[in-house]
């Protein structure tokens, strides 16, 4: 163990300083620390850009860990002693190997920001549990390997900032629309063809709102409402004909579905039974 970590360790102790940082010190086991598990007086681990590969049990020692930070390791897998830590807040898992969370990962009661970006996890990588962390103000799945996305995310109330970016996400469950409040919403990248009508419960057209959605296959009416801009394509899945075609099960794809829906708003729309703006041609 070089000098400078062990000095870490020991000013740590001796200091009573609450933060660690280990970034970028070439570690390849935790345990290779000495000490570092006697620091049960520690609010914020950093260990980012180290070759980690596990996470030992030991961990649940740092009992008053309020931010643990793991990004850009080679993180296979976590001990499910992780979830034993009642006040953390904060945990980055970025850029690792993830394909799995460990049973009773969701058991984390203080949990408020949670970064998975950049890993290999899927909808069936999530444990039981998962969507009990309530207390989720971010979750990050981002450039991931999502085909879905399991309907409890609607028990996730607290969310402001949900990022799915460059999944293979092929549609969105409509308890989307049950997280009033989200400021973030980022969809971008994946297979997407249709948004669901409860979506349009969300205010996500603001200034001070985010709603990313381009790099999607979507059926034409929606896309040129994208091209009108945001604002539009939420009046438009707000539509009484758009809620009416979805819930008759207007395929997702196809040039006739694309016919149909485009036709339907537009004889609607000149009936004078619709607020919501006609697709361009």
């Amino acid at each position: 163990m070089s000098k400078s970590l062990k000095k870490l360790v020991e000013e740590s102790r001796e200091k009573n300083q609450p933060e660690v940082d280990m970034s970028d010190r070439g570690i390849s086991n935790m345990l290779d620390v000495n000490g570092l598990f006697t620091l049960a007086h520690i609010t914020q681990l950093v260990l980012s850009h180290n070759k980690l590969t596990t996470v030992p049990p030991n961990i649940a020692e740092l009992k008053n860990l309020e931010v643990l930070n793991f990004f850009n390791n080679q993180i296979e897998e976590l001990p499910t002693q992780i979830s034993s830590l009642q006040k953390l807040k904060h945990l980055n898992l970025g850029m690792n190997r993830l394909n799995t969370l460990p049973r009773g990962f969701g058991s984390l009661p203080a949990l408020e920001v949670l970064d998975l970006t950049y890993n290999n996890l899927s909808e069936n990588s999530l444990p039981g549990n998962f969507f009990y962390l309530t207390t989720l103000r971010a979750l990050y799945l981002s450039d991931n390997d999502f085909e879905i996305l399991p309907p409890d995310i609607g028990k996730l109330t607290k969310l402001q900032i949900l990022s799915l970016r460059d999944n293979d996400l092929i549609s969105l469950p409509k308890e989307i629309g049950e997280l009033t409040q989200l400021k973030e919403l980022h969809i971008q990248g994946n297979r997407l063809t249709v948004l669901p009508p409860e979506l349009g419960n969300l205010d996500l057209t603001g200034q001070k709102q985010i709603f990313k959605a381009e790099n999607n296959p979507w059926v034409t009416p929606i896309a040129d409402q994208f091209q009108l801009g945001v604002s539009h394509v939420f009046e438009y899945i707000r539509s009484e004909t758009y809620k009416y075609l979805r819930h008759m099960g207007v395929p997702r794809v196809g040039v006739e579905s694309e016919l149909q829906m485009s036709k339907f708003h537009h004889s609607h729309r000149n009936a004078g039974s619709e607020p919501c703006l006609q697709p361009t041609p």
